[in-house]
């Protein structure tokens, strides 16, 4: 649990610096700061995306996507999300607009991606850290800019990594190491897709539900053990 304790202090930290600095950044400066993340995720969704090592692979991974996007759509996670965010915002009597949006996007950004699958597994089998001491650096990084940019809703992302992670954790040091490679391969091309899903909207191209293709990551580790 300790690299799971680590990057959740890093979120807040870095969300905390984020806030001080954006007092102090006019709105140009923060727009060319959001877009500047947007592109990093694009960049790091498309490396982990081309990491699908034969067709069967690929094909896993747009039935998990186009399946669990339905599930997640059926379900509505994204409004769950929102909805989440938005009592959040109450309880803290934030005024900010970007409250939501800002809980929603550092969530994701910071949950989704492999990173946050193997690493609380590297943690929970093997009792290193190496991998969340990475995804921490990055994390405490893109959580200044976000929450300079989208306010104090990104600090309470980092409970989402805690929790998110801290379960992930427990579960490998419980069931050890039975997750087999294509399983995680699969997880990860469609845990980048997703991400270049987040980049998308952070850059405001468009809008992504990417939290309803969250049911894709649990389909594709699924038919990635069993095919």
């Amino acid at each position: 649990m300790l690299g799971t304790v680590i990057n959740t202090v890093t979120v807040i930290v870095g969300s905390t610096v984020g806030l001080v600095l954006g007092n102090r950044f006019p709105e140009r400066l923060q727009r060319i700061a959001i877009q500047s993340v947007g592109l990093f995720t694009l960049t790091v969704g498309l490396k982990m995306a081309f990491g699908a090592r034969d067709i069967k692979e690929s094909i896993i991974v747009l039935i998990s996507l186009a399946f669990g996007g339905i599930i997640g759509e059926l379900l509505d996670i994204e409004s769950f999300l929102e909805r989440l965010g938005d009592a959040l915002k109450k309880r803290t009597s934030s005024n900010t607009a970007t409250f939501t949006q800002g809980f929603m996007a550092a969530s994701l950004l910071f949950c989704v991606g492999p990173m946050a699958i193997t690493g609380a597994i590297e943690d929970g089998i093997k009792g290193t850290y190496n991998i969340l001491l990475t995804k921490s650096i990055m994390d405490g990084i893109s959580s200044v800019v976000l929450s300079a940019s989208l306010g104090i809703g990104v600090i309470f992302s980092s409970l989402t990594v805690l929790g998110y992670q801290g379960i992930l954790t427990v579960l490998a040091s419980m069931l050890g190491n039975v997750l087999p490679e294509s399983s995680v391969n699969c997880i990860t091309v469609a845990g980048g897709l997703m991400i270049i899903g987040i980049g998308i909207n952070l850059l405001g191209i468009g809008k992504i539900k990417v939290g309803n293709l969250l049911p894709g990551l649990l389909i594709g580790g699924v038919l990635g053990a069993l095919l």
